[in-house]
């Protein structure tokens, strides 16, 4: 049996070769996904902030979801990008200024999230400080210095991350 999961094979896009309003629909679609993600993504960026970490998580399942449209939006485009910029290069100028503005978006997210973590792990890590520090006896060698204490002396902290 093999170990490795199986990745569900995708048809390649069919691309964009015959209309403007096929052109346009595909703008739409890509332009859809992006509002659509956009949207999940300031939510979460305010729940984080707001430190309501467990009802942002809950927003993965859609987050995933849209994103799998999103890229499957973005390789149709690309599929298409020929006749894009053959027969409507303004339409792609307008997506190209939409995906900027998406992409600045995702920035903001990425960096809360990272905020959020570094909080959270610096929390972790004085607790643990905290708990050794309380721990570890406060013994002197012969010359008076303090003793450095032993592996046996550290205790290990267990972390649930499960909310």
């Amino acid at each position: 049996m093999n170990a490795q999961p199986q990745r569900q094979q995708t048809a390649a896009p069919i691309p964009v070769a015959s209309s403007p309003a096929e052109a346009r629909k595909l703008a739409e679609s890509l332009m859809d996904a992006m509002n659509a993600l956009l949207a999940v993504i300031e939510r979460e960026t305010e729940l984080v902030r707001a430190g309501k970490v467990r009802e942002a998580i809950a927003l993965e399942a859609q987050k995933a979801e849209l994103s799998r449209r999103y890229l499957g939006a973005v390789a149709h485009l690309k599929a298409s990008q020929h006749y894009l910029t053959q027969k409507a290069p303004e339409l792609l100028t307008t997506l190209h200024r939409h995906h900027d503005t998406f992409r600045a978006m995702l920035q903001v997210n990425l960096t809360v999230l990272a905020t959020a973590h570094a909080v959270s792990e610096g929390i972790v890590r004085g607790v643990n400080t905290e708990i050794q520090r309380r721990n570890i006896p406060n013994t002197y060698t012969a010359s008076g210095q303090r003793a450095t204490p032993g592996p046996r002396n550290i205790t290990p902290l267990a972390v649930s991350r499960s909310l």
